[in-house]
């Protein structure tokens, strides 16, 4: 049996609470605090922000989020809701420019029940696709390979979010 080693995965096992979040504090509030490389900060805006997903579904998955914390998106100003689409196409732009996938899922989950690891702060996903990379791994063992690190991918991503 071939084993495919995935240590960066404890962290997120072991840091997620009984709601799916990291314990009290809400990471798209932390991100904008901390080191932008230890929260994998591409861009923070006036209203919004644009981070890798430490945990993503696929490589360059992104996670674009409002710097106010609310979970209704019925509550976000028009202003929030501009700069959020704006840099959600921007950042298709350049996963599209970097990395070439073939498609994309861009998306929210809002509450719990409706699957939001993090339902206490809105987000959106930014996950790019390429044909073939759906494999056998998710269906046999809940096992993603990312075939790229998420330090190489922040590295090629950041610089196309530094003067928008």
């Amino acid at each position: 049996m071939k084993r495919l080693w995935a240590p960066w995965r404890m962290e997120y096992v072991s840091s997620v609470g009984e709601d799916g979040g990291s314990g009290g504090e809400c990471i798209f509030c932390v991100a904008v605090k901390n080191d932008p490389d230890e929260s994998l900060l591409l861009h923070k805006g006036k209203h919004s922000t644009v981070l890798l997903n430490k945990f993503p579904y696929n490589t360059a998955h992104v996670l674009i989020s409002p710097i106010r914390h609310t979970a209704e998106v019925e509550s976000l100003s028009v202003e929030e809701s501009e700069e959020t689409l704006r840099l959600i196409q921007h950042t298709v732009k350049v996963i599209k420019k970097e990395l070439a996938p073939d498609g994309f899922n861009i998306g929210m989950n809002l509450g719990g029940s409706a699957g939001a690891g993090i339902a206490d702060h809105l987000h959106w996903h930014v996950v790019p696709r390429w044909s073939g990379d759906t494999n056998f791994m998710p269906v046999l063992d809940d096992v993603r390979v990312m075939p790229e690190h998420i330090k190489s991918t922040l590295a090629r991503l950041r610089p196309h979010f530094i003067d928008i």
